[in-house]
């Protein structure tokens, strides 16, 4: 199977995987392997597995992220240094933020007119009212 690295600026307006990868910061396509971090198919899975959950999705692919990097070390070669700590630690940053947000939205309860359809109360005025007991 091939792997495809591709970014449409134009398309981050779409929830798709132009701006998955917008959001996530790894939109330098051009090197493929070498400069980008995640391909079509692994953004692409993401959301296919969270139909309608957005930040789900981006959760899923931090946190494939903070795994697949954790284990860079930051390296200097005379006057070049590479810092690649750094990129893993932005995404540790991001992915726990939004975890948080995600936990918070979850944990949510939804409130009398927040659209969710309404069950009658399980308790009631005048519930224990016996209807029998004045007849006979």
């Amino acid at each position: 199977m091939a792997r495809t690295y591709t970014y449409e600026p134009e398309k981050i307006i779409e929830l798709g995987k132009d701006r998955m990868r917008f959001e996530l910061g790894d939109v330098m396509v051009e090197g493929g392997s070498d400069t980008t971090a995640l391909t079509d198919e692994e953004i692409q899975a993401a959301i296919d597995a969270h139909p309608n959950k957005w930040k789900r999705a981006k959760l899923l692919l931090l946190e494939s992220l903070c795994r697949r990097f954790a284990y860079e070390v930051d390296t200097k070669t005379g006057p070049l240094s590479l810092n690649m700590q750094e990129r893993a630690k932005m995404w540790r940053t991001d992915y726990d933020k939004l975890k948080k947000e995600v936990s918070a939205e979850s944990c949510r309860v939804p409130r009398f007119g927040d659209g969710a359809p309404q069950k009658p109360p399980y308790f009631y005025a005048g519930m224990q009212r016996n209807e029998r007991a004045g007849q006979e």
